[in-house]
């Protein structure tokens, strides 16, 4: 493999492109968006995302298994470029970086993209990138089939939802639609729909039959759901809550809700 020249200007141009997908401008105008660490690039390479460039630092690359990365996403024809210590650290969003980043092309999925979904989670404007991305890695963990983002919110490729998914995102199927379209795939598929608010009942009382593909509707991390969204749910769901809290966080409702259905 022929050794690139090292990068140690922040003006090269290839910098200066991944330092625009920190914000959602330079996510949008290019359709691209960053992921970092080995783990997470590993995963976008392993399942078969379009990664434009990736770069890397020779000294805080310490494993085996990121320098095998870098020698097969080369063989794969991807560009892979090696920058000062300095460099990398400042395009970085770790602390204590582990040496590799990658710019990788986004997808736009429909519905008609997805097969075999019989379990899912919807969010209705979300606001809060580690919260989406935890969702996301918790209905992996539980075998769930993919993620709905209702009506906009965070961006789905916030490098805080791609580090928190732990590399999720590259695996289960993410679709972003308005609530009416939503409404109207729920009803084609026979989806029973199990809303979360104050006023359900425990889970265990109110759904039964594990059997059936549902879709678990989450509301946003202010508002929660409206009249009309709690209307549509066939289902109402509540957690307990005995101390003095009102509420539980977005992500740990999902994930305790998640492994009671997927029991």
């Amino acid at each position: 493999m022929t050794q690139k020249e090292t990068l140690t200007s922040r003006q090269n141009p290839l910098i200066k492109k991944l330092r625009s997908l920190q914000g959602r401008k330079g996510r949008t105008q290019t359709g691209l968006f960053l992921v970092e660490g080995i783990h997470h690039v590993g995963a976008a390479v392993e399942a078969g995302w379009d990664v434009e460039d990736i770069i890397y630092a020779p000294e805080l690359l310490t494993s085996d298994y990121a320098r095998d990365l870098i020698l097969n996403t080369v063989k794969r024809g991807i560009s892979c470029q090696p920058a000062s210590t300095d460099i990398f650290r400042s395009l970085a969003g770790k602390e204590n970086p582990q040496g590799i980043l990658a710019s990788v092309h986004q997808r736009d999925l429909a519905f008609d993209d997805v097969d075999d979904f019989k379990h899912g989670v919807a969010v209705v404007t979300p606001q809060d990138p580690g919260n989406l991305g935890t969702i996301l890695r918790t209905l992996d963990a539980v075998g769930a089939d993919g993620l709905i983002l209702l009506d906009c919110g965070v961006d789905l490729y916030h490098p805080k939802v791609v580090r928190a998914s732990m590399g999720a995102i590259f695996w289960k199927p993410v679709l972003r639609v308005d609530f009416e379209d939503f409404l109207a795939w729920k009803e084609a598929h026979a989806y029973k729909l199990i809303g979360t608010s104050a006023h359900g009942e425990r889970l265990r009382k109110s759904f039964s039959q594990k059997d059936e593909d549902w879709i678990l509707l989450l509301g946003s991390e202010q508002k929660g759901l409206s009249a009309e969204q709690i209307s549509a749910c066939d289902v109402l769901a509540s957690l307990p809550m005995r101390g003095r809290g009102t509420s539980l966080n977005l992500a740990v409702a999902a994930g305790i809700l998640l492994y009671e259905l997927m029991e």
